[in-house]
């Protein structure tokens, strides 16, 4: 069973909700076919499904095999959390979009475009 941290990471990597996790991860799985259709597979899964936690087994694994990236991984994560806790927005837009977005934390009246 791999650690609750990476479940955790995992569970991000599926929701693609933090894109430079996602982006280390992916080029570190580029060049082993089992890690990257892990990855693939997971994407869009629930946090608690099977995708994700055989993609967390093969987090596990990357991290056993590299400290490098095994530390990279693990400081990324802990980053990304600790600004999101610390009352700051993180918000993220990937893949085709097209239209008008606002990104924000407090709004304080109307929003018009």
């Amino acid at each position: 069973m791999p650690e609750p941290v990476l479940v955790s990471i995992a569970a991000a990597l599926a929701g693609k909700s933090v894109m430079s996790l996602y982006d280390l991860v992916k080029k570190k799985f580029s060049a082993r076919a089992e890690a990257k259709a892990a990855l693939e597979a997971a994407e869009g899964a629930a946090p608690g499904s099977a995708e994700v936690e055989a993609l967390a087994v093969e987090l596990e694994k990357a991290a056993a095999a590299d400290p490098g990236f095994s530390d990279e991984l693990r400081s990324l994560w802990v980053a990304t959390q600790q600004h999101a806790d610390n009352g700051a927005v993180n918000n993220q837009i990937s893949g085709n979009v097209s239209g008008k977005v606002v990104q924000a934390r407090d709004i304080g009246g109307n929003v018009s475009f």
